[in-house]
């Protein structure tokens, strides 16, 4: 069975009887739906068929307060409404899969049923990370400080993070206070976070922590939530973003600084312990010495980096890690959020659908009736509305960031 990309060329008419399309529909739609984590908090804007690709959000700036008395007889010189706009363009995106008719004589399963749901899934996983990247775009940013007993050690950028810097109760009221501080409105009563699984761990362990089914009937919850505290209902998922690079070279995830630097303009970094093509991890970003660089290019002994500043001393066999913390362990992305900090939008009736070709539906390109496919697509788009409604929260787990792969 191949799987290809891009099917919007087939272009033959769906024969399926209108029963069987909606029942291929609702697999599709039940399969993706527990996928679609970041999309449940966005407003919804839909565009009217023929009604172009792109939606303006409109918003209007706050008054200020109007704390002068009035003076009899004497009408004020008044406001004016300020406009501001944020324009979004909608984008198709969509997979398919193929099965041969021999596939269809032998096989003991509905294959067409069981694409529909590994389909089904790849489109939640999809549009769901549109909507995350678009989010993760953000510059309002906590750092987590580094913790030892009661001590507690700002952090102002990721690649000083390390395994202490788990997210704390404190850490979330922190948060909590910011977005009450920028008149951030609360969803149904409380501000929403959006957690990966790791991250929940550390904060359930606490006894501030409250299970979902304690506070809230079934059809109340939103979905994936596990629980609240501080004010916050937390929602997991394995799509809460994950930074933690690929290994710098095959069969090592690290390299070591190959002859001490003094602070040069060069931003060359020779390097051993592991072997690279040129330009193997051009466009990658490693840490050294705590400072997050990006690669411009590689030779097989030597690591180009960007920037404008020259390099500073760094010691010999100083490790090279892949983007991460500081010592290139996970690093975990919750956001938290209020009402209203960004939109999802998609075209009215192209939101997401299946198309189901059987044998024969491509015409001349299946003389032989070989072949049939199951596939799906979508229009979408996600923006960030009010920036600071939404905070970024990284942070690293004790247990979990040195196990932990990016997504």
């Amino acid at each position: 069975m191949a799987n290809h990309v891009n099917a919007t060329t087939d272009v033959s008419p769906n024969d399926l009887s209108a029963e069987m399309k909606t029942f291929y529909d609702m697999a599709l739609i039940d399969e993706a739906g527990p996928m679609l984590v970041h999309d449940q908090f966005g407003q919804k804007r839909p565009i009217p068929q023929n009604g172009g690709k792109t939606i303006q959000f409109r918003k209007f700036d706050s008054l200020p307060k109007a704390t002068a008395p009035l003076t009899e007889g004497v009408t004020p010189d008044g406001q004016r409404l300020s406009v501001s706009s944020v324009t979004a363009t909608v984008s198709q995106y969509g997979d398919y899969i193929t099965q041969s008719d021999v596939l269809e004589l032998t096989a003991l399963d509905n294959t067409i049923l069981e694409a529909t749901k590994l389909l089904g899934r790849q489109a939640g996983l999809t549009l769901d990370s549109i909507t995350r990247n678009e989010l993760l775009k953000g510059t309002n940013v906590n750092y987590c400080p580094k913790l030892s007993g009661a001590t507690e050690t700002p952090v102002t950028s990721r690649a000083d993070l390390d395994d202490t810097c788990k997210l704390t109760v404190d850490v979330v009221g922190q948060v909590v206070a910011k977005l009450r501080a920028q008149n951030a409105p609360t969803i149904n009563g409380d501000y929403v976070a959006v957690v990966h699984p790791y991250v929940a761990y550390d904060l359930m362990r606490d006894p501030e922590w409250i299970d979902a089914h304690k506070y809230a009937e079934p059809e109340n919850l939103f979905t994936g939530e596990l629980g609240k505290i501080s004010g916050v209902r937390f929602v997991g998922t394995t799509e809460a973003k994950v930074i933690h690079g690929a290994d710098l070279a095959s069969g090592s995830r690290n390299l070591m600084v190959n002859g001490a630097i003094t602070a040069n303009t060069t931003k060359q970094i020779t390097f051993d312990g592991g072997t690279l093509a040129a330009d193997e991890i051009k466009g990658r970003y490693i840490v050294v010495d705590g400072v997050t660089y990006k690669v411009a290019g590689n030779t097989t002994t030597k690591i180009i980096v960007e920037g404008d500043h020259n390099l500073p001393a760094i010691a010999n066999d100083t490790v090279i890690y892949p983007e991460g913390n500081s010592t290139g362990g996970a690093v975990f992305c919750t956001l938290i959020m209020g009402q209203g900090a960004y939109g999802v939008t998609e075209v009215e009736g192209g939101g997401l659908e299946t198309i189901v070709k059987q044998k024969g539906s491509a015409g001349t390109a299946d003389p032989l009736d070989q072949r049939s496919s199951v596939g799906w697509k979508a229009t979408r788009t996600a923006e960030l509305l009010i920036p600071q409604y939404l905070v970024r929260v990284e942070s690293c787990s004790p247990r979990f960031s040195g196990s932990a792969a990016a997504n």
